[in-house]
């Protein structure tokens, strides 16, 4: 079995919730891919593999962009609901869902990671690389992580950065798609760094990562890990590091996230990943249906891909089910 472990879809309640809040271009561009929606176009695609299932997840843009903190709790609870529909009426291709949270309303965010798992047994949390703008360490979303590490649960960690943000101080707003085609991969590295750098692996017992795209940037950084935590101290007013304040050396700490094989068919990027981050934190995953043909490519593609990596049969099955199944079920 290959169970793809990150990708997404927006059930039609979502869409009724969202259509008062979202620019109407937006709603338009989003209703122009069926396969996001229309779980019927979606099934021609899955059914045209066998021995495949989705762990499914809300699409961009995050709640938190869509509603403020009114009405984001709202939005939450029904794009959740809409998951566990999707989730009981296929249960043989879409088993499972990751939850979304409103992550701009911290107390119902909290609320809304134990119903969810009391009433759906989600199976993790969906949660992006910034929350309007601020930073997944900041103090105001400690309990949520915290709520969802006792939990037992891991967080699923998607890029997202707006055209309003500027490739250029000198500029008002991203051009030529920047903003996503390499700053979305610099919003995952940036994020893991501060959860890494802020000392979350530390403060916060059980804390699991799954970083989107094999950890983007952070497999190619690896050589400038040791340098950089010297030479924060040797540049800081009082010779300090932010390494002083960790248990272990930086690098240990982005070898305790887990990656994704969502590559796009890049071949020598995901070999980077697997040789990063191991088999045994490596999963499978498409990002479908994000290609030009409802997720078909992208799933092929990843296949063979994986197939295609210097690595044993015993890791290609790892990546495709049992690391999965160990962090979903402790199987």
């Amino acid at each position: 079995m290959k169970i793809d472990v990150f990708n997404h879809v927006f059930p039609n309640e979502f869409f009724e919730a969202a259509e008062k809040l979202m620019p109407a271009r937006a709603v338009k561009r989003w209703k122009a891919m069926e396969e996001l929606y229309d779980m019927d176009a979606r099934m021609k695609v899955i059914d045209k593999f066998d021995d495949y299932q989705q762990i499914i997840s809300i699409s961009q843009p995050p709640l938190d962009i869509i509603a403020g903190p009114n009405d984001s709790p709202e939005l939450a609870r029904v794009a959740n609901d809409g998951m566990a529909r999707i989730c009981r009426e296929y249960p043989d291709r879409m088993p499972w869902f990751i939850a979304a949270l409103p992550m701009n309303n911290t107390d119902e965010a909290i609320r809304e990671v134990d119903r969810v798992l009391d009433e759906h047994n989600a199976v993790g949390f969906q949660i992006h690389s910034n929350v309007g703008g601020k930073p997944l360490d900041a103090p105001e979303f400690h309990d949520i992580f915290q709520k969802i590490a006792e939990r037992g649960k891991c967080v699923w960690l998607h890029p997202t950065r707006p055209a309003s943000h500027a490739d250029y101080l000198t500029e008002d707003q991203s051009h030529y798609e920047m903003f996503w085609g390499i700053g979305w991969a610099y919003e995952t590295t940036a994020a893991m760094c501060r959860m890494v750098c802020s000392g979350m692996f530390d403060k916060i017992p059980n804390f699991h990562v799954m970083a989107h795209h094999w950890g983007a940037y952070i497999p190619h950084a690896e050589g400038r890990m040791p340098l950089w935590e010297a030479r924060n101290g040797t540049m800081s007013a009082d010779g300090r590091s932010f390494a002083d304040d960790l248990e272990k050396p930086m690098l240990d700490y982005f070898k305790m996230f887990y990656g994704d094989t969502a590559m796009f068919g890049a071949k020598a990027q995901s070999q980077a990943g697997l040789d990063f981050f191991g088999s045994g934190n490596s999963f499978f995953a498409t990002d479908a249906p994000y290609d030009l043909t409802g997720g078909e490519s992208n799933i092929r593609e990843t296949i063979e891909v994986i197939e295609s990596l210097n690595c044993e049969d015993s890791d290609r099955q790892a990546i495709y089910e049992d690391n999965t199944r160990k962090l979903l079920l402790g199987a």
